[in-house]
């Protein structure tokens, strides 16, 4: 697109702002694979470092564990309590207390465990009763540990290592049960165990690690658990390599229960998640599940929500990895990796928010934004600025050649427009005759375009028939525009005919026929074919006396033929589907190979005018020109008659139809020939001179000036420009 003949600069921001999309685009791609890699390897590593930590952390807790049960002081005092049976009665309760308590203070046992970070400790049968405890929680001997954690034990019992015990909450009032008095004995009371750390806050979780009490053979006496704060430990080693701002790891079991604290403990208790109460904490109290919406929005989860899909993972294959953006049990959208640790009966989740994981991408995304943006608002400045530059110059234009005396000929008002040139009506100054004026600036269309029109316009000035239109002058300008001046003529084409008035009577598509014929007889002598003859290009006047008089246009796609014939230019005339013309008038040799054709291909489409003269349809019609194309090549057209519905006069009819022989040599063979059989129909003097001259006078209204028809659509908008007829040069 050229407006206005100058370069097209607007272009050139469209074209930068249309790479820029392309390239961030491409950018965009590769940025989020990169960061998605990043995003990845960091969570992995977060993950690794997590459970390296609390694997050495676990091993070295069963390692003390086992230290201490093995201390040969302990032991030995451990065995000898652990070798008297369970207390039944009152007096043997007071006895196995005294027992217990010197155990535990003798040595300052309880003190080195609580030096080494130990909450609590607890000496068990194998029965998995109470042999000694240092008073918390009501811990004393005879009490019974409760039923979820004996299947832990029992694995202690069965492997003879030392084993840890996962997060779990104490049952309350007490954390071990006693069991009851025997019938009829007072409740024993025991004195206060001073020397007993103080006891856990009312929400907090325990963990457990157990070591077997071996005697001098090996064999699993007893059982010594130390109880450990969750809290002091393994939540903080969970919380030392937390990425970001937003980023967390937890610890969660099968159930999907966070086993240990959350960052956001706060907003969780705004949230209604946890109690609202200072010593309120996540571990144990809330699932790692999807809410389905932002708990910061005021959106309430449901009770039956899923888990998060990275649990779901890691619980099914062992591992878990999401990066694409996945909703956490706050409803915030975050990226995270999970893995299960099977050997510890609980498993670990690393997760990040996506608005951090992601914050260097979405930079990114917002500088090409803008830079696309920019351009983008550039190319559509200038575009504005040039468009409005056009319109302006154009209506100037219009303005001085309507105003003007532009060499002989002075135009009054323009009465067409195509994609390849602009039509005005004018008057010659001396003639003082109306004409119809064509101009076509060089910025209308390509070179070859306007070579071809100038080879139309030569050529149809060699013709002189009344019934081809006439061409007076034609030349170029100073300035470069080729422009041709022709007949004016004022009525209708065939096409607006059978719109307005439908299917035409026989008599009358002979008479409309016959002048066809004569016009290309002409040319067709001159060795020229016209390749388009169709409805658009058949023009009905009245002028001079002759009403219904027939004037062939537009010789766009007339082409040499015979001797001396140039076929190197072919190719400039065949379309963009391969074919010459236009397609529900083509002949099938011009489809098969536009080289053949030759007069009785006009011929055709002189037959397919009178079919649809005397239908008002198309002789075959298709969804696709593909389709036409094969109709015109595979089937026989249906009679007229069955079309119609209706009998017609059969010489005419048949005449018809040989015109539309697949084979050329069916036809009629030459335009003179054509109009000999036309004449010789029955109804070839049905229409005459008063039936002419009654029809025009009822439908002149009908009349408008003739133009050319619209050539194939330039990528160019139509402009006017300053002609000096003065100084043209043939």
């Amino acid at each position: 697109m050229n407006w206005g003949g100058a370069k097209p600069i607007w272009i050139v921001p469209l074209l930068t702002a249309a790479a820029v999309a392309l390239a961030g685009w491409w950018a965009d791609g590769q940025l989020r694979r990169v960061t998605e890699r990043e995003v990845r390897d960091n969570l992995e590593a977060t993950l690794n470092a997590n459970v390296t930590a609390l694997d050495i952390w676990i091993a070295n807790q069963k390692r003390v564990a086992q230290a201490l049960a093995d201390e040969p002081r302990f032991r030995a005092a451990a065995l000898e309590l652990l070798a008297t049976a369970p207390a039944t009665n009152l007096a043997t309760r007071l006895e196995a207390g005294a027992a217990a308590r010197q155990l535990l203070t003798g040595e300052r046992f309880l003190e080195r465990a609580q030096a080494l970070g130990f909450a609590g400790v607890l000496v068990l049968h194998t029965n998995f009763s109470i042999a000694a405890g240092d008073g918390r929680g009501r811990s004393r001997p005879g009490g019974q540990v409760p039923e979820e954690l004996r299947p832990k034990y029992q694995e202690l019992l069965d492997q003879n290592r030392p084993v840890l015990v996962t997060p779990f909450k104490p049952p309350r009032p007490e954390l071990f049960r006693r069991n009851p008095p025997a019938s009829g004995e007072p409740r024993p009371r025991f004195a206060r165990n001073t020397n007993a750390p103080p006891s856990l806050p009312r929400n907090a979780s325990v963990m457990q690690v157990a070591a077997p009490i071996r005697d001098a053979t090996g064999a699993i006496r007893g059982l010594l658990v130390l109880l450990i704060n969750p809290d002091a430990e393994f939540s903080r080693i969970l919380s030392v390599a937390r990425p970001g701002e937003t980023g967390e790891t937890l610890a969660f079991d099968a159930e999907g229960v966070m086993l240990s604290e959350s960052r956001f403990d706060p907003e969780l208790r705004e949230f209604g998640l946890i109690e609202n109460r200072p010593d309120s904490v996540s571990a144990l109290n809330v699932h790692l599940r999807d809410p389905g919406g932002r708990l910061a929005d005021g959106f309430r989860p449901d009770t039956n929500s899923p888990l998060l899909r990275v649990i779901e993972r890691a619980l099914a294959d062992g591992d878990g990895l999401e990066l694409e953006p996945f909703r956490d049990y706050r409803g915030e959208p975050v990226v995270g990796a999970a893995r299960w640790l099977p050997q510890y009966g609980f498993g670990v989740s690393a997760k990040l928010d996506a608005q951090e994981a992601f914050r260097s991408l979405r930079v990114v995304r917002g500088i090409f934004l803008l830079l696309f943006c920019l351009l983008l608002l550039t190319a559509l400045v200038i575009l504005g600025f040039t468009y409005s530059h056009v319109l302006w110059r154009r209506r100037l234009t219009e303005a001085e050649l309507k105003a003007r005396q532009l060499g002989q000929y002075r135009l009054l008002e323009k009465i067409g427009a195509g994609g390849m040139g602009t039509v005005f009506k004018a008057r010659h100054a001396l003639l003082r005759r109306e004409t119809a004026l064509k101009l076509l600036p060089p910025d209308k269309a390509e070179p070859h375009a306007i070579e071809r029109f100038e080879q139309e316009v030569q050529l149809t000035c060699r013709l002189a028939h009344p019934n081809t239109i006439q061409i007076y002058d034609y030349g170029h300008t100073p300035d470069g525009i080729f422009y041709y001046a022709m007949e004016y003529l004022e009525g209708l084409n065939l096409a607006e005919l059978i719109a307005a008035c439908g299917p035409q009577p026989g008599a009358r598509v002979i008479h409309i026929l016959r002048q066809v014929c004569a016009s290309l007889a002409e040319a067709h002598a001159h060795g020229l074919l016209h390749r388009d003859i169709k409805p658009a290009n058949v023009f009905l006047t009245d002028r001079g006396g002759v009403p219904d008089q027939v004037k062939v246009l537009d010789f766009g796609l007339v082409r040499h033929f015979g001797p001396g014939a140039d076929e190197k230019n072919l190719a400039e005339f065949v379309s963009a589907d391969g074919i010459i013309g236009t397609p529900n008038f083509i002949a099938p040799e011009a489809i098969q190979n536009p080289a053949a054709v030759d007069a009785r291909s006009d011929l055709y489409s002189v037959g397919v005018l009178g079919y649809y003269l005397l239908t008002g349809q198309y002789i075959f019609e298709g969804a696709t020109i593909a389709e036409v194309c094969r109709r015109h090549l595979t089937e026989q057209p249906t009679p007229p008659s069955a079309r119609l519905g209706r009998t017609l006069a059969a010489d005419l009819e048949n005449l018809i139809l040989r015109c539309l022989a697949k084979d050329p040599a069916e036809r009629p063979q030459t335009a003179a020939e054509l109009a000999a059989d036309l004449a010789r129909c029955a109804d070839a003097s049905g229409w005459p001179p008063d039936a002419r001259a009654a029809w025009w006078a009822a439908h002149r209204q009908r009349a408008r000036p003739a133009a050319t028809p619209a050539k194939p659509a330039s990528t160019l908008p139509q402009h006017t420009v300053k002609i000096d007829f003065d100084e043209r040069t043939p």
